[in-house]
């Protein structure tokens, strides 16, 4: 119980920093009020004292102060009640949806004497909190916090994994149950919120805006903002350390409740928990960005996390363990429909991580289209912008055939370097600011790309070669049936140092026509 007193007695200092700065709010005007009633009773510079002219100058000088603060505590309280606390985007899980998990959260909840979370929702990213809800209209009690899940953890773990996992997560219900905890988290929150409403909006997932950026304020409201910012400032700067070690010691006393129930699991879910991140990150950034880049999200991305944790579990050797748990039951079991629930949660991690689509709105896209849809797709629109680059440099009488002969002779004449830049001119023209994954690249990075593009677009027209995916590195090139690995060398030989011997070595072993037009 000492983390709870602990707790308590740090809330207790924010509350009463808040009440500190109502008092110093309300002490000119009690003042004021004082002065007033001794002048009207005649006790304080009564009409008529030798005294009564200083007096009424005191008077002034109050009242004008008692004005001006009540005016900027009022337009203080108005920026802490119109402030919106930015909350992460999730996609609600209603109970008919997940009776299972809802039924196991509950039981968790139970054995743990705390309340149960009022509502559970998805959130497209390896990580799992307790989102308070604010009281609805008058109800003065607010409800239980809303527990939001990581959704590539219920497609990785089985159903014990995340009943551990978790177990400390849940336990934190306490803490909002109780009045003085609850209320000073309430506090910091509208400071927060107020703050960040005019800078547009608190950190979300991986650092992506969890609200839209505001407008700038302008007129009265800017002066209202350049006269309450200060006061916010310094409320928080009192309030920081207590706020800090208050949220430690709640999330202490979760742990320690938590100690009792599966504890030794736990320790087996942490370590799936560092491996479902690196298999998320990796679809992410080499799977599902390739597909956003064209305007189509894959439907199941969290289907996709688990196979492309399920291959890494057959490549690595330190990962043979793994499959001995892949036959106990998935905690996605425990939806009714995870197919409909992992679509929903896809379309929101494409809106979150890459924004607005280069066609302006999504195509849904299931994995078996992926290396036609994507991959494919992909390549062609490489390979047909890197020849309209070609025909800008070395413009041709009729248009110049895209093929990879012509391709090789400007890399050897060295003008790899002039090409590079006019595909970086071309993508700052055509493409609006990177979104969240998208990776900062050099026009010499856009060149090997695009030149790896064109080469595999050919082994597909003369070589009888497919476009392929890979759970974990994303496109790729296959030749017979075959994964091939060996291309990346002999392009960034030819593009870097002009030597296309090694590239022209491997298209021959491949049976590459290079005179051969690439279909674009």
């Amino acid at each position: 119980m000492a983390a709870v007193d602990t707790a308590r007695a740090h809330a207790q200092v924010v509350l009463r920093v808040r009440g500190l700065a109502l008092a110093a709010a309300a002490l000119p005007a009690a003042v004021a009020a004082v002065l007033l009633a001794g002048r009207f009773t005649g006790r304080i510079g009564a009409p008529g004292a030798a005294d009564a002219a200083g007096w009424d100058a005191v008077r002034w000088v109050v009242c004008a102060v008692a004005a001006l603060a009540l005016l900027v505590a009022g337009l203080t309280a108005r920026a802490y009640r119109r402030a919106v606390p930015p909350r992460i985007p999730a996609v609600p899980l209603e109970r008919v949806e997940a009776p299972e998990l809802y039924r196991l959260i509950d039981e968790l909840a139970d054995r743990l004497e705390v309340p149960a979370p009022s509502a559970i929702a998805l959130t497209p990213d390896c990580d799992s909190w307790l989102e308070d809800v604010p009281p609805a209209g008058r109800q003065h009690e607010p409800p239980a916090p809303v527990l939001v899940i990581g959704s590539p953890f219920l497609w990785w773990m089985r159903a014990g994994e995340l009943r551990a996992l978790l177990a400390p997560v849940v336990a934190g219900t306490a803490a909002s149950a109780d009045p003085e905890i609850a209320a000073a988290r309430r506090f910091l929150r509208s400071l927060d919120a107020s703050l960040d409403s005019g800078r547009g909006g608190a950190p979300g997932l991986g650092g992506a805006p969890a609200v839209e950026p505001a407008a700038p304020r302008r007129g009265p409201a800017a002066l209202a903002d350049r006269l309450t910012r200060p006061i916010t400032r310094r409320l928080l700067g009192a309030c920081r350390g207590h706020a800090a070690e208050l949220e430690r010691s709640v999330a202490a006393r979760a742990s320690e409740q938590a100690r009792a129930v599966d504890y030794g699991l736990r320790i087996a879910a942490q370590e799936q928990v560092g491996l479902a991140y690196a298999g998320w990150d990796r679809l992410l950034t080499r799977v599902a960005l390739p597909a956003w880049r064209l305007g189509r999200h894959p439907a199941h991305l969290n289907a996709g996390v688990a196979a492309a944790l399920t291959e890494l579990s057959r490549r690595d050797r330190l990962a043979d363990g793994y499959g001995t748990r892949l036959g106990d039951r998935p905690a996605c079991d425990l939806l009714e429909e995870p197919g409909a629930v992992d679509r929903a949660v896809s379309r929101l991690a494409a809106e979150l991580f890459f924004g607005r689509p280069p066609a302006g709105s999504w195509h849904e896209l299931e994995w078996t289209d992926y290396p036609a849809d994507v991959v494919d797709a992909g390549w062609r629109a490489g390979a047909a912008a890197l020849q309209t680059a070609l025909d800008r440099l070395a413009p041709q009488s009729r248009p110049g055939a895209p093929t990879l002969t012509r391709l090789l002779v400007r890399l050897a004449e060295g003008d790899g370097e002039r090409l590079a830049a006019a595909l970086a001119a071309q993508l700052a023209r055509t493409t609006a600011p990177a979104p969240l994954l998208e990776p900062d690249r050099t026009g010499r990075d856009l060149l090997v790309d695009h030149v790896t593009a064109m080469v595999c677009c050919a082994a597909v027209d003369t070589a009888g070669g497919a476009p392929g995916l890979d759970w974990l590195d994303g496109p790729v090139l296959l030749l017979g049936g075959v994964r091939r690995t060996d291309l990346a060398g002999p392009v960034a030989q030819a593009v870097e140092q002009g030597q296309d011997g090694p590239l022209r070595a491997w298209l021959d072993a491949a049976d590459v026509r290079l005179e051969k037009p690439v279909r674009l």
